[in-house]
């Protein structure tokens, strides 16, 4: 194995190797809830690259080819795709990969129960409420967890009508 294009197994094991890392990877990130990348912190990206570091071996071995990698990437890159062009397709499929969103206040009134649930801390949801120049969740219509981490807010309007804003 001396050559940049010499693959240590055949060139499918990549293909299977990169799909079930990927797909076990979603998994564990829609089983660790809304909360794991919605808005990336410091502790967020290192974890992002540790566990990247970390399932290099798990999809390519101990291949030193050029060519292994790129055959794992793309068959990740193709089953990303399939996942989009089937969430796009199926509500269902886009609801078991993608979450859906969580209320976390409603009618003026905090849900600390819901808070808890998604590991939203209670100045998070102070500062998504200071972004929108607010001081408490009194002009809160409804609040939500989006499935993408970020919070959602719907204000009352003075009129009673209700406005959305992001």
């Amino acid at each position: 194995m001396n050559g940049v294009f010499d693959l240590s197994m055949p060139w499918w094991e990549f293909c299977l190797r990169g799909i079930a890392v990927y797909l076990t990877v979603l998994l564990m990130l829609r089983l660790t809830g809304k909360r794991s990348f919605g808005e990336m912190s410091a502790f967020d990206i290192v974890v992002l690259m540790v566990v990247g570091g970390s399932l290099r071996t798990a999809i390519i071995g101990k291949d030193a080819s050029l060519i292994g990698p790129l055959i794992a990437v793309a068959s990740i890159l193709a089953m990303d795709k399939a996942i989009g062009w089937l969430s796009a397709r199926s509500i269902v499929f886009n609801r078991w990969v993608e979450g859906v969103p969580a209320i976390l206040a409603r009618d003026g009134r905090r849900d600390h129960a819901a808070l808890l649930r998604h590991d939203v801390a209670n100045t998070e949801f102070d500062r998504a409420l200071h972004v929108h120049g607010m001081e408490d969740e009194s002009g809160v219509l409804l609040a939500r967890l989006e499935p993408n981490g970020k919070i959602t807010l719907i204000l009352r309007k003075e009129s009673g009508s209700p406005g959305k804003q992001d």
